[in-house]
């Protein structure tokens, strides 16, 4: 992974990004490199949400913490030894979190990122591009139309929660994982709704008072009615 230059400078160093990031996954767990993505994608997430509006949230610090340290707390969970390289699939991928935070962290990381808004589609690959990633894939679908499975199946912040359960079930292998970045209300729903999935404990997210990381794996091969 290179560094691209861009036009724009964020308001924050990699030195201080470096700081806002040690609750989730401790001090001095990004390259250089890394962290060169992580400020570029920063800086790109800044300039495009003007225009899409990709996230709520403006405040550079906040966008790190919120959405940079959450996704790449749920990285060190999943793969603690660093790099790995299976398959994933994120749903709903947005401005690109839980899923490239994930192929950051492990860069063999075989990614699909699902996104059905066109132009939020068009940003993912922007990243993409800039950030010089290899193997991830942006499709412009929803995610029932999908016919791809994954060794692990990840989304945050989606819409029709309960919809959305049934579907990322379906596109797990059969020995495949799910992880979801959730409130706890929706964690419990996760649990009574997919009754094939083994749950793990929820683990709580670092500076949030309900959010939680889920995993789970895949039971067997039925499908969740």
């Amino acid at each position: 992974m290179t560094r691209q230059p861009t036009t724009n400078s964020v308001e924050i160093n990699k030195d201080r990004i470096a700081d806002i990031l040690v609750p989730f996954i401790g001090p001095a767990a990004l390259s250089a490199l890394q962290l060169d993505a992580v400020q570029d994608y920063l800086d790109l997430l800044l300039r495009w949400n003007a225009k899409l509006n990709l996230t709520a949230i403006r405040d550079p610090e906040e966008i790190v913490t919120r959405h940079f340290g959450e996704s790449l707390f749920a990285a060190k969970q999943l793969f603690p030894a660093g790099d790995s390289r299976v398959t994933a699939i994120d749903i709903g991928s947005g401005a690109g979190f839980p899923g490239l935070p994930l192929k950051l962290w492990s860069q063999s990381l075989d990614l699909t990122l699902i996104e059905s808004n066109h132009r939020k589609a068009t940003f993912l690959r922007e990243v993409v591009r800039t950030l010089n990633l290899s193997s991830v894939l942006v499709l412009t679908e929803r995610a029932e139309r999908v016919s791809l499975n994954a060794d692990l199946v990840t989304f945050r912040a989606v819409e029709r929660f309960e919809r959305i359960l049934p579907i990322a079930f379906s596109l797990m292998k059969l020995q495949g994982e799910i992880a979801i970045l959730v409130g706890s209300e929706q964690a419990g729903l996760a649990q009574s709704t997919l009754t094939t999935i083994d749950w793990k404990a929820p683990t709580p997210i670092p500076l949030s008072k309900s959010r939680t990381l889920l995993v789970g794996s895949r039971r067997n091969s039925v499908t969740p009615t």
